[in-house]
């Protein structure tokens, strides 16, 4: 059953194998989120995220980068910058797996890696879809061997 899943994960992402990866491999096969990973390299924590065990990732493609105002990516991607690209990275994490089947209906709040200010995401299911913050879950449940995998269309900002 295990092997049918990930086999699962590896065809929805594009990848040509069908085993499995951590976050980063899945990542960097699905070929959507160039942005993100060269983010998680500026800031230090590809190593993290292609190590640790039992996380969720709620990843902004390409495509949600892009719709940053011009210029927001390359100010974060700044040396002097890496503490806001940490916090911006680490809000998309959660330190545990969440599938969408242990999703609950209606609205609620899970932490965030995030190591202060705003650490919680408000994550909502219902008929339209799941939402996290103001960013839509364009495909879930993407299994990697440390974790899980969400896409989603907007970057997440935290407010502090």
């Amino acid at each position: 059953m295990k092997k049918l899943a990930l086999t699962t994960a590896a065809l929805c992402l594009g990848a040509g194998v069908a085993s499995a990866a951590n976050v980063v491999e899945t990542a960097s096969q699905a070929g959507t989120f160039k942005t993100l990973l060269a983010a998680a390299q500026a800031a230090g924590l590809a190593d993290a995220l292609a190590t640790t065990k039992n996380i969720t990732v709620f990843a902004p493609s390409d495509e949600a980068f892009a719709k940053l105002p011009a210029g927001t990516v390359e100010g974060l991607l700044k040396p002097e910058n890496k503490d806001k690209l940490v916090a911006v990275l680490t809000y998309h994490v959660l330190p545990r797996e969440l599938a969408s089947n242990q999703l609950l209906s209606g609205p609620f709040h899970v932490r965030t890696l995030k190591s202060s200010g705003d650490r919680t995401l408000a994550i909502s299911k219902g008929a339209g879809g799941v939402t996290v913050d103001n960013a839509k879950v364009v495909k879930a449940d993407i299994g990697t061997d440390n974790g899980i995998i969400h896409v989603i269309d907007t970057v997440l900002l935290p407010s502090k």
